[in-house]
């Protein structure tokens, strides 16, 4: 009986201070993020996958950091897993329509900018800007 308190103890330290370690993990990353310190940002995010793999902010900030770099296949790959998680994430929907434009990839970013009319709620106002966006290089 004493065994399995002491069992018990331990695994929910063990568990408690891994919870810890995810809040931490994101937390110093958006911090450091804030503070364009990129190159820590990212591995702090990184991290924090590692212990919540389906943590669709870090996702996010790490597409941030890689469209700061100029690494457009990171970002996308970034942002389409942001948008598996949560197909309502506004800001990674928006990301993704402004990196399709750059790539040159018309029809999907069409597709993009219905998709995000329809999940809009905080980001609406954006809605014309991008279609602007995308009117502006079609024109060209």
């Amino acid at each position: 009986m004493i065994k399995l308190r002491y069992t018990f103890l331990i695994f929910s330290f063990l568990f408690l201070s891994n919870a810890n370690a995810e809040l931490n993990n994101f937390q110093k990353g958006k911090n450091l993020f804030e503070d364009k310190k990129y190159n820590l940002a990212k591995f702090k995010f990184e991290q924090d996958i590692v212990f919540n793999p389906k943590n669709e902010n870090s996702y996010l900030y790490l597409a941030k950091i890689y469209n700061f770099e100029k690494n457009d296949n990171q970002e996308e790959k970034n942002l389409n897993t942001v948008i598996l998680l949560n197909p309502k994430n506004e800001e990674a929907v928006m990301n993704l329509v402004l990196l399709k434009i750059r790539k040159s990839n018309y029809e999907e970013t069409k597709k993009l900018i219905k998709n995000f009319q329809n999940i809009c709620k905080k980001l609406c106002h954006q809605t014309s800007y991008l279609q602007k966006k995308l009117d502006t290089v079609l024109k060209k």
